[in-house]
């Protein structure tokens, strides 16, 4: 009822925006400089000049419509800046483009698009209801056939916002965007954006890809004609961010940061592919650039403190040193991570890097004292709100105890990864509980192992792995905090079921290409089974990726002298 109150209220304004034009028109202001909506005014939007660091490209747009040409120009650069998830610089640009040329109705959907952030979470209630006040605002403006498609999609994913879950409503936005595609096969951008929508709804569960392939075809499609658009670029990497899929991506993947080389995220995203293929000094220079355009970004946006696209490419860092076995750089990325105080905004991503990036270094490094002992970061966040993440913690802490016979620290910590998966069950997200109960299975099955039950651990391990065999990994992550079916092959060979363990990294490798620890489980399980032309062929692959790294991993120096005695 609250909500029918508010929408029949935005269209009585709307009503009597449409009878103060008129009457202002006939009083002859339309010889006058435009002025800003005060309906506008009256709505918390995005204001200020537009950020940009490391030059001002942002790759070749044309979108405008029937704007007025005075200002497509500028609404070009929000598009451009909406394609590469520059979302708060795209709303700015956006209102620019509103205060500037009030009937743009294009510009009004730009900023319902940049608070709706696609594959990332969910907008917040308040961003919600300023999405639905400027949609509602747009629909008194006079506006063409095809305009009011574009409107009608996104206000699709704000329509019953309060009764209707985000994934339903991507849904009916995607079945729109679909009728656009299909009513206007010249229009290059619905082409675009029906693609990304595709993704926004692909079946995590889905391992025929069915919808990112769908997407990936009309993108390639586009790609020789607008070489430097970077929503083509950008969703291709999306598209094909998949074990089974990355190689398509590559070659996009390294010229995405060329088209839009003012843009962090644009620098950050092509490491999403260098790492699905195992490629670490790519993914480090990525995110090296990504989290120095990130610093510029904060400084001259004036926030007091670090921005969260910051601790993503931090993550991200820290995770690829650690594949190449240079436990001390990623401890370095998590010193500078954890000694931040102030964070903007705090959010998912944030959540996220603060949590695995200490569990990451203790659990590859296999120090289970530290894992154990593993606190959630003193920076100040409301936990409470990330469950997913925090149960990174106690799944770190849940191994750590059970690989030191701690049983009843393990115990304990699996209690609460059973209370955090119920948590996410009751909010109905689907896809994070999931991702709990893979960590709680994996846990459950190292117990038992400490507790010399070795059929149960086996059963449960395999259980885990195939869970996650079954789904994708989330685009926050640059990997699960440790491959489940990686862990089934450590838990085989600790039962000295080589030849089980051996088939075990196999696998995983094909899907976690060069993985330190996957690498090193594999060249033992094969020495261990005297096929010492395989353990060769690991060892050197290992040897190889550390390169000229100054590492103490001991898995390293016994690589090196088994393969001086081989």
């Amino acid at each position: 009822m609250k909500q029918n109150k508010e929408n029949n209220a935005i269209h009585n304004i709307g009503f009597l925006r449409v009878l103060m034009v008129l009457f202002l028109c006939i009083t002859g202001c339309q010889n006058k400089d435009p002025q800003p909506d005060p309906e506008l005014l009256k709505i918390k939007l995005l204001r200020g000049d537009i950020i940009t660091c490391g030059g001002d490209e942002f790759g070749e747009v044309r979108f405008s419509l029937s704007c007025k040409p005075s200002v497509r120009e500028a609404f070009d650069l929000a598009v451009s800046l909406l394609h590469s998830f520059e979302y708060d610089e795209a709303e700015k640009a956006f209102v620019k483009v509103m205060d500037a040329d009030p009937d743009c109705a294009m510009a009004y959907w730009g900023v319902a698009m940049s608070i709706y952030h696609t594959l990332w979470a969910p907008p917040s209630e308040e961003e919600m209801k300023r999405a639905v006040r400027i949609l509602y605002i747009a629909e008194s403006i006079p506006k063409s056939e095809r305009e009011q498609e574009y409107l009608d999609a996104i206000g699709l994913y704000y329509h019953d916002w309060e009764t209707l879950n985000p994934k339903a409503r991507a849904l009916k936005m995607e079945k729109k965007m679909e009728e656009i595609y299909t009513q206007y096969p010249d229009d290059t951008e619905a082409a675009i954006l029906y693609a990304l929508a595709l993704n926004s709804t692909a079946d995590p569960t889905d391992k025929t890809y069915a919808n990112q392939k769908k997407a990936g075809q009309i993108l390639e499609s586009l790609f020789p004609g607008q070489p430097n658009h970077p929503g083509i670029a950008h969703y291709i990497i999306h598209t094909y961010d998949y074990p089974a899929l990355a190689e398509r991506a590559l070659i996009t993947a390294r010229k995405y940061a060329e088209i839009a080389p003012a843009s962090a995220h644009a620098q950050h995203m092509p490491s999403h592919i260098f790492i699905r293929l195992g490629l670490w000094d790519e993914s480090i220079k990525s995110n090296q650039e990504a989290k120095s355009s990130a610093l510029c970004y904060a400084e001259a946006a004036g926030f007091e403190g670090h921005w969260d696209e910051e601790l993503h490419c931090v993550d991200y860092l820290a995770y690829a040193y650690l594949q190449k076995g240079d436990k001390h750089k990623a401890i370095e990325q998590n010193v500078y991570l954890q000694s931040m105080q102030k964070i903007t905004p705090v959010n998912f991503k944030v959540a996220y890097a603060l949590a695995a990036t200490p569990a990451r270094i203790a659990l590859e490094n296999r120090d289970w004292n530290s894992a154990a002992h593993l606190e959630l970061s003193s920076i100040t966040i409301p936990w409470e709100q990330f469950p997913w993440q925090k149960s990174i913690v106690h799944f770190t802490r849940a191994l750590g105890a059970a690989h030191l016979g701690d049983t009843l620290q393990s115990r304990k910590e699996i209690e609460i990864l059973r209370s955090l998966h119920q948590n996410l069950l009751d909010k109905e997200n689907l896809y994070e509980a999931n991702q709990v109960l893979i960590q709680l299975k994996a846990s459950q099955a190292w117990l038992n192992f400490a507790q010399g039950k070795h059929p149960e651990a086996i059963a449960l391990m395999q259980e885990s792995a195939d869970m996650e065999d079954n789904t994708t990994k989330h685009s926050v992550t640059p990997c699960e905090v440790l491959p489940a079916r990686e862990l089934l092959g450590d838990l085989l060979l600790a039962m000295h079921k080589p030849a089980m363990a051996l088939a075990a990294y196999r696998k995983d490798l094909e899907d976690h290409p060069n993985r330190f620890n996957g690498l090193y489980g594999a060249a033992i399980a094969s020495k261990e089974l005297g096929n010492h032309h395989e353990a060769r062929e690991y060892f050197e692959k290992l040897m190889t990726l550390s390169g000229t790294v100054e590492s103490t991993r001991p898995e390293l120096l016994e690589a090196r002298e088994l393969l001086e005695n081989m």
